[in-house]
């Protein structure tokens, strides 16, 4: 086996913009810091709609080239972040964007949605043993908004992650590994709230949204563990800048395809949900890594 960085951190997303949006400044600052910083994307979104007019032919009702676009900017947005291991699940175009909730894009063949857990937690497993993570970072089961592509991300990681452990289990894929610690995406309510009374003061976008848009916010006695941004705030913005189809990016907000403004949060936070916690009780974490002793 080649030997591997000391600190290894998978984060599983269903799309491409969802790592850098939730994670650019946790992911920037791992890989500068010489930890393997592996992303798994399970779609390359291709039901995503798309914001610049000189781009619009790229749609899935119209060329359905979006895409391998898509694939395209994920690559621009980890030169920006300093990752050099980003993977598809089962390699790019495997698995379909399924669209939101209840679209007929759902039940389509090759929807992730419309995927067994099992079979496309296979893959995943192979990545684990490969290279084997201390910490995973995935969404919460809810996917952090509902989006069906997100919730089977959840479970694929989820399982997955209990498939690697599993000595019995596909010795083929490479020997059984154990994660140390699993976090879900969180935004402290607190923050969310502070940012969009930021964000109503710049009136950079003509509608704001509203704290009840962004994905994974709960309250704030839930959040273990948040990853200061100021060293890295303006890579995790070029990374967010690089996924044009999908956002908009003014100063410190952006808006997705619905126009409506959000706060960028260049501070990331997480809730542990399993593994031990590396801060004493009733303190945050500044460390994914923190107690991981090997």
């Amino acid at each position: 086996m080649t030997e591997l960085p000391a600190r290894r951190l998978l984060l599983v997303h269903a799309h491409p913009d969802d790592e850098s949006i939730n994670n650019g400044t946790t992911m920037a600052r791992y890989a500068a810091e010489g930890a393997l910083v592996t992303l798994v994307t399970c779609t390359r979104g291709e039901e995503g709609e798309v914001i610049p007019p000189a781009l619009a032919h790229l749609a899935p009702d119209r060329e359905d080239r979006l895409g391998p676009h898509r694939v395209g900017e994920l690559a621009d947005a980890m030169k920006e972040l300093g990752v050099t291991d980003h993977r598809f699940l089962g390699g790019p175009g495997r698995y379909r964007d399924s669209g939101m909730m209840g679209a007929e894009q759902n039940h389509r063949d090759g929807a992730f949605w419309n995927t067994d857990v099992d079979d496309a937690a296979t893959h995943l497993v192979e990545i684990i043993r490969s290279v084997r993570p201390q910490v995973l970072v995935t969404y919460d089961p809810d996917g952090g908004y509902g989006h069906p592509d997100h919730i089977q991300a959840h479970r694929v990681a989820v399982r997955a992650a209990e498939l690697a452990a599993e000595p019995a289990f596909r010795r083929d894929l490479g020997a059984p590994h154990r994660i140390a610690k699993t976090y879900w995406n969180r935004v402290p309510r607190s923050v969310a709230e502070e940012g969009f009374a930021r964000l109503r003061a710049a009136n950079v976008f003509p509608r704001a949204g509203t704290v009840g848009d962004v994905p994974g916010v709960v309250d704030d006695e839930l959040v273990t563990t948040e990853i200061g941004g100021a060293a890295h705030a303006e890579r995790k913005v070029a990374a967010m800048r690089a996924h044009a189809t999908q956002i908009a990016v003014e100063g410190d907000f952006f808006a997705l395809s619905n126009g409506l403004g959000q706060p960028v949060f260049a501070t990331e936070y997480y809730q542990l949900v399993q593994g031990e916690p590396g801060a004493p009780a009733g303190r945050r974490e500044d460390d994914l890594f923190a107690g991981v002793t090997s």
